[in-house]
């Protein structure tokens, strides 16, 4: 059964409406059409069963979220790559749509995760507290945050904060080939992240 989301108030916060195991699919940084024309079917096949799909940006056209919408309900958030660029042709940009934010907000069970394209990692600007990247990208804490851009797969643990970069499926690690998508499995407050290699 698929959650629905729900949005509050006048920000990008959603919350979802069963309580019980959450099955959240990771996806970022598809690049379509420059890396195919679709989304690879190993993609698919891995997110069946899951209550929602949460993409990190870089999806470049619209369409990307259509496809995933018929496997569960998708946001995402807005990726460098998702603005027009009218020197490439293969980037027409991301049209007006209401599931995509710079960074979303939502609310799964007792877990707080944050959806954005790029979060620099704790190590990458020591000058800044977990507490002020929060105020700079989410205006709130969250437990988690699920972000995108570097094509490569991490789970990273900061004091009570998880960083999950799924990768990409198309582009791992900058390189054309079958690459990399996530999940976030919540119960309560509990998490429990995986990446998965797609064959």
């Amino acid at each position: 059964m698929c959650a629905v989301l729900f949005a509050c108030g006048c920000r990008n916060i959603l919350t979802t409406e069963r309580i019980g195991l959450m099955r959240i699919g990771l996806v970022s940084d598809t690049h379509v059409p420059e890396t195919g024309p679709e989304i690879p079917p190993q993609v698919y096949a891995a997110f069946e069963g899951v209550d929602m799909i949460f993409h990190a940006g870089d999806m470049h056209v619209n369409d990307v979220l259509d496809w995933l919408e018929t496997v569960a309900p998708t946001i995402g958030a807005r990726g460098n790559g998702d603005y027009p660029t009218p020197w490439n042709p293969n980037r027409p940009g991301l049209s007006e749509d209401p599931r995509v934010k710079d960074s979303h907000v939502v609310r799964v069970g007792h877990v707080s995760v944050g959806l954005i394209h790029g979060f620099p990692l704790p190590e990458e600007v020591p000058w800044r507290t977990i507490d002020e990247l929060f105020a700079m990208y989410f205006s709130q804490a969250v437990d988690v945050v699920v972000c995108g851009d570097t094509h490569v797969a991490r789970i990273d643990r900061y004091e009570n904060l998880l960083v999950v970069n799924p990768g990409s499926p198309t582009l791992p690690n900058q390189v054309s080939g079958l690459g990399t998508v996530g999940f976030l499995d919540i119960v309560g407050n509990q998490i429990t992240p995986s990446i998965l290699q797609l064959t």
